[in-house]
Formats: C-alpha cells, sequence, structure tokens
C-alpha cells in the first residue's frame, strides 16, 4: 500500500512540518508513506503529472491558505486521472469547513481535521490492514467522510469525535535524514497551542498548551546544530509564554552554538524579563532571530481583538535588543482591524518604525475561517475575498481605497525598508518628511503618478527611481543623495560595473588604485566629497559582513592609514 502525502509550499525554501510529522507518528507503517513537495509556483499540470507518475493508492494533501486554491484543482483532477484513488485533506484550512468541502468535492473521501498525528496513524492502518476494500474510518478521531449506509443509494457525510490532543512528548522527532534540506528553512516545534485568545488567529480557538519535554527538545536542538543547517524556525506559537521553558532553550544555543545556525522564534516581547534579556546580550550576532506581532498600538483596538499587550514594555525591551545589536527583530502590524482607520494605522505604523525594526511587515487582516473575527465580521463592517487568504477589502473604518493605498505603502516598505538596501539614503531623507509614514505614503504616490506600479523593476532601477524622486522633492540635495545611494549599493555588492547614479572619480583613480593595492582584491573604494574640505576614501570589505544586514564591513582611510568608521 503506498499514501502519498502533498505538500504544495508557498516557496522552495520552506519546508512542510506538517507531512514530516505525520510520516514520523506512522511508525511501523512509515515505509507505506511517501512524501511529495511542490510549490505554488509549479504549474498544477506538473503536480498532477508527479502524482500521478508516483502511482499512489491513497492521496492525503496538506492544506493551508497559501495553497488551497491550488489542492482544489488538483483534487478535481485526480479524480479524472486516477478515480479510484481515495483522496483525503488535513491542515488548517479545511478543519473547520469540512462538509461544506466535501460536498463541493465529490472526488474527496474525507478530511482529517485538528491535529493530525493519531488520526493519520489510525487512517493509514485502515488502509494497510484492509486492502480488500473494506475500510472503517469510525476509529479515527476528527475524521469526516463518506459512507454509504446498506440501505441507502446515497453517501452520507460522518463526523467523528475528536479524541483529547495527543501528548506532546508521544509525538516522534519527525527528521532523520537532512539531506532534502539543502537550501531550505526546517520548521520545528517545541510546544503546541497559545495562552492568547487574539480574535484573529485560529490559535486562540484552543488556549491549551502543551511543551516538550526540555530533555527531548536539547537532544533534537543538538541534532540541528550537529547537522550545522542554516536556518532552524520554531513554529511556537508564543514561544516565551512560559518563560522557565524559553530560557532554557536560549541558554542551551548560547552554550552549544556551532558558530552558523540561525534560530527563529515568535515571542511575545512585553513578557521578556531582565534574565532573558541578559541571555540574549551575550549571544553571536545572528544566532537567534525574533517576530514580535505588535499588530497595533491603538488601545481601542487590542482591546476589540482580544489581544494582551503591554505597549509600553514591549517598547522598552525591543529598545534594548536593538541596543545590543546582535538580534534581527522583526515587528508585525496587521491592516483592517476593529477601530483603526487609515490615520489610527498611520499611528500605529510610526510607532512601531521608530522602534527599527530590522523588518517591519505591513500585513492585512485574513478573516480565517474558525476564528472570532470570522464570527463578528458583520458586527465591525468587515468584508472580505470570499476565497483563500480571505483577506480584508473593506470595513467600517478602512474603506476599500484606503486599503489599496496601504498596499502601495506596503510594497514601498518592502522595497526599500526591509530590503535593507537603502538604510542610508532612508535614514537622511527622513529628516525631510513629518513621520515614516509620509514618507512611504508620498513615494507610493510618486510610483503611481509615473506609472511605476505593477512593475518589475531591477534593483539598479530601484536605485534610480528613488534618485528621481528625491530630485523632485529635494533638487538641491542631489549630489548628497547620489552619494549615499553609491555608498548603500556597495554595501551590499561589490558591482562589476559602476552604478549610472554614481558620482564620478577619475580625478581619484590614482588613490583609489593605491588604497586598493594596499587593502587587497575583496575591497571597494569609494570618495566622498559632499560637505568635506578634503575627500574622504571609505573601504568596503566583502570578506567581512554584517551578520544581521549582510553590509560590507567598513573602514576610512586617512593621512595614510585604515580607520574604522
Amino acid at each position: 500500500m503506498r499514501i502519498l502525502l502533498v505538500a504544495i509550499n508557498a516557496k522552495y525554501i520552506h519546508s512542510n512540518l506538517a507531512i514530516y510529522s505525520l510520516k514520523g507518528a506512522a511508525g511501523a507503517l512509515a515505509s507505506h508513506v511517501e512524501l511529495a513537495e511542490f510549490t505554488i509556483n509549479h504549474r498544477v499540470e506538473e503536480i498532477l503529472r508527479d502524482i500521478y507518475q508516483k502511482k499512489p493508492e491513497v492521496l492525503l494533501f496538506s492544506c493551508y491558505i497559501w495553497n488551497i486554491e491550488y489542492v482544489k484543482e488538483l483534487v478535481t483532477e485526480c479524480g479524472k486521472v486516477m478515480p479510484s484513488v481515495p483522496v483525503w485533506l488535513g491542515g488548517p484550512e479545511v478543519s473547520y469547513d469540512a462538509e461544506e468541502m466535501l460536498e463541493a468535492h465529490p472526488e474527496l473521501t474525507g478530511i482529517l481535521t485538528g491535529e493530525g498525528e493519531e488520526s493519520f496513524c489510525l487512517l493509514l492502518e485502515c488502509y494497510v490492514n484492509n486492502q480488500d476494500g473494506n475500510y472503517n474510518f469510525s476509529r479515527v478521531p476528527g475524521a469526516v467522510y463518506r459512507f454509504k449506509a446498506k440501505s441507502e443509494e446515497l453517501k452520507k457525510i460522518q463526523f467523528n469525535e475528536k479524541e483529547l490532543l495527543p501528548e506532546i512528548n508521544q509525538i516522534p522527532f519527525p527528521y532523520k535524514d537532512l539531506a532534502d534540506f539543502q537550501h531550505r528553512i526546517i520548521y520545528y516545534e517545541s510546544s503546541r497551542g497559545c495562552p492568547f485568545s487574539c480574535s484573529y488567529c485560529l490559535s486562540s480557538i484552543d488556549r491549551h498548551v502543551r511543551f516538550r519535554d526540555l530533555g527531548l527538545v536539547k537532544q533534537e536542538i543538538q541534532f540541528f546544530l550537529d547537522q550545522r543547517v542554516s536556518q532552524v524556525k520554531f513554529v511556537d506559537r508564543t514561544f516565551n509564554g512560559r518563560r522557565s521553558h524559553a530560557l532554557a532553550i536560549w541558554n542551551y544555543l548560547l552554550e552549544h552554538d556551532n558558530g552558523v545556525t540561525n534560530f527563529h522564534f515568535e515571542i511575545a516581547a512585553d513578557l521578556l524579563g531582565e534574565e532573558e534579556l541578559n541571555v540574549i546580550q551575550k549571544m553571536r550576532p545572528g544566532l537567534i532571530q525574533l517576530e514580535i506581532g505588535v499588530q497595533s498600538t491603538n488601545p481601542e483596538t487590542i482591546q476589540a481583538i482580544n489581544r494582551k499587550m503591554d505597549l509600553k514594555k514591549l517598547k522598552e525591551n525591543v529598545a534594548k535588543i536593538h541596543k545590543m545589536g546582535n538580534v534581527h527583530q522583526h515587528l508585525d502590524l496587521i491592516a483592517g482591524l476593529p477601530f483603526e482607520d487609515y490615520t489610527s494605522f498611520a499611528r500605529s505604523f510610526d510607532e512601531v518604525f521608530a522602534m527599527k525594526p530590522e523588518q517591519l511587515q505591513l500585513g492585512f487582516l485574513k478573516v480565517l475561517k474558525g476564528t472570532n473575527i470570522y464570527r463578528e465580521a458583520k458586527n465591525y463592517g468587515i468584508v472580505f475575498r470570499d476565497k483563500a487568504p480571505y483577506e480584508i477589502l473593506y470595513s467600517s473604518w478602512l474603506s476599500f481605497s484606503d486599503i489599496l493605498k496601504l498596499k502601495a505603502i506596503e510594497e514601498m516598505v518592502e522595497i526599500y525598508y526591509n530590503s535593507v538596501q537603502f538604510r542610508n539614503t532612508l535614514e537622511k531623507l527622513l529628516e525631510n518628511f513629518s513621520s515614516a509614514f509620509h514618507l512611504f505614503e508620498e513615494l507610493a504616490a510618486f510610483y503611481d503618478r509615473k506609472g511605476l506600479t505593477g512593475r518589475n523593476h531591477s534593483r539598479i532601477q530601484r536605485y534610480e527611481i528613488l534618485l528621481d524622486f528625491i530630485c523632485e522633492r529635494l533638487p538641491e540635495e542631489e549630489r548628497l543623495y547620489r552619494e549615499l545611494l553609491t555608498i548603500d549599493i556597495y554595501l551590499r555588492e561589490r558591482m562589476k560595473s559602476r552604478p549610472p547614479f554614481a558620482t564620478d572619480q577619475s580625478d581619484f583613480r590614482q588613490k583609489i588604485q593605491e588604497i586598493q593595492r594596499q587593502t587587497g582584491k575583496q575591497t571597494h573604494v569609494e570618495v566622498l566629497r559632499v560637505g568635506k574640505e578634503e575627500p574622504v576614501y571609505l573601504i568596503f570589505d566583502y570578506s567581512k559582513r554584517n551578520p544581521l544586514t549582510n553590509d560590507a564591513y567598513v573602514s576610512q582611510w586617512r593621512h595614510g592609514s585604515i580607520n574604522k568608521k
């Protein structure tokens, strides 16, 4: 019996923890289970071909908001070319409307709702131990499936009760061989559940948090360290929800750091205490990175979404970590939440931007089935797309026009801030705007006015577009910004040819060559002249890079010697 577990990921670098966990839980029957991973960049016909050629006897798809439309199409097509193959679905995207999904897709055999390890094992036993086709799915907890009563012609839908959540320590470690994970992110969980009840989040439905035994966690972390993987993302919904758990893991990472692996955590920054901060401060730059969901700084909004957050404490802790200079911080905002209009969101944006995160994600409310916000949507005038990812279109506080403006601002933030490619230019440019939000708002309007929105621009073109924007606003400072943009581009890359916006350096060629002879081949020398009595020579050393920004190490040449910048 060949059971094929199929994952369709958002990107190649992603992996699907669920299917690895299911196979790991299969135990002695794991030999019957095969895994197949694709991405949403694959054409449906390519995925269909690969699935067909693997000749599965049972198919199971892992379903999320980013792949559900692909899965629906594949279910239909698989039903045509493999009509005798049972097709099952599982995952958060189908756990809250299983009956509706089965009715819409007659090709489906059933759906596994909720956590899947135990359900999958019992489903696997049904197929492996009853190859005569006489399957009894009544023992599979959380299964929603079709069955045909002897006295009835039509198949009806059966709902099995979910059993108690499985003991998390009994769930096997899903990774044995990492040969297939080169250049990909590995996902890992040390806990399940979330102590909070944010109304937009599926994790709020079950607030029972289960922690994996620390002895097991350390053993499993050591496996990643020994394999020297590049990045491990903890999928714990609030990693530091239990302080002792987080501290033990962070202390272990500090003591066993291999100098290579990066660990990503989603945390509540306001829960951090001095002990955790002291541990973080001792870490190698790049050992960990932190994702912090702020979502909004509007108190009325925070209350409406049942979120508990000490904003003052959060700001203080983010500032302390920023000052350490060794941790990448990723802060999140959600547009479209109750009581947050355009002006209020701009304030939230500016407050979060002022915290100086390495990345600021401007996301949009997704009204997920099963959440409180889904049930309350009409009360808040929230209208959202019918298809995944069920993103907000408008609400009582934000019009569709407002949403479109925020979408354009989001793109500017991604290009010019989150890319970390324009750091020096933006820092200076911000001095000429009333707020960071206003800068990105104006930049988005400039893109729209010049017909640049929605087009793919090369990296060089993005620098040139920003220079055009600056020249329109601050024509008298063009030379200064040409030099700042030149610094920014050389910080990231030793260009093969000089950028078209860079100032001419031919008058300094001899001196530049002299410096490069002394500093080595892995350097670039740039001359600064704006506002300087004499030229300043910057040396970009590409053999040394900042582990957080990937910027080249920069020093200055003065009076025949190198001085740290």
